[in-house]
């Protein structure tokens, strides 16, 4: 019967805490076969609430005096709540209004596409438009990240992308109850709602189509099971928490033997 104790107990240990293979990134080789997809390299094209930064430019300020809340500049810090004031939101119909531009359609146009609508606009009210500087970025990119990861809520990147790997270091990296190979990306757009499933612990990964992040995107860490049986994560965790329970066991034992 000890002996039978012993072996269930170590075993119970060792299935308990959580091994090294599970929390070790990018494990094996890529190979020549691991290439991000082109799919990734697409530009990425607009969807309703996204948040644009237009800023439009001249050598003589004169000349743009009319677009000077899209310019504003005078606060160099740069802040969400500013970029959410500041810069133009695409609206339910996919639209954006300018002021003396009026409403441009940018529903499924890459930023590029928005600038060179907005330039052909600006032509009608400039000769010169050798003068005129357009430039139009996404107002970062915005995401959120739950579940099993040091800091999950949502943040926002200032960056043209933004891959899983950064997101989820913006969010102090996955705790160690979280699961690595099954890191869920669920994204919403004009396509309707997709879910990507990737397994962080290889290569293979950087081949899925939810490697890069696009705005609004969630990505959500499961929990591994270990963290449901609450022994711990390691084996000094699961091994005080058996040490403890046998303690528990024994001295109400002990007290209901000398009632």
């Amino acid at each position: 019967m000890k002996k039978f104790f012993i072996i269930s107990l170590l075993s119970f240990l060792f299935t308990s805490c959580i091994p090294t293979k599970d929390l070790t990134y990018f494990q094996g080789n890529p190979g020549k076969e691991a290439k991000i997809r082109e799919l990734a390299f697409k530009p990425y094209r607009l969807q309703v609430h996204d948040i644009i930064d237009i800023r439009i430019k001249a050598s003589n300020e004169k000349l743009v005096t009319l677009f000077a809340v899209a310019n504003a500049e005078g606060n160099t810090v740069i802040t969400k709540e500013k970029l959410y004031f500041d810069s133009y939101s695409v609206d339910e119909n996919g639209m954006i209004r300018i002021p003396y531009l009026g409403e441009i359609n940018v529903l499924g146009y890459t930023t590029k596409e928005v600038r060179l609508k907005i330039e052909d606009k600006l032509s009608t009210l400039f000769k010169d438009m050798n003068d005129i500087f357009v430039q139009v970025k996404l107002a970062g990119i915005k995401f959120t990240v739950l579940g099993e990861v040091a800091k999950p809520g949502t943040n926002t990147l200032f960056q043209n992308k933004v891959n899983v790997i950064e997101a989820i270091a913006s969010s102090g990296d996955i705790q160690m109850t979280g699961n690595r190979k099954n890191v869920v990306v669920i994204r919403n757009n004009a396509n309707g709602i997709k879910k990507y499933t990737l397994d962080l612990t290889g290569f293979d990964f950087i081949n899925n189509e939810g490697f890069y992040i696009q705005p609004n995107d969630i990505v959500y860490i499961k929990p591994l099971k270990q963290k449901s049986w609450g022994t711990g994560d390691t084996g000094a965790k699961t091994f005080t928490t058996i040490v403890t329970a046998l303690s528990v066991v024994t001295t109400t034992i002990l007290l209901f033997k000398t009632l």
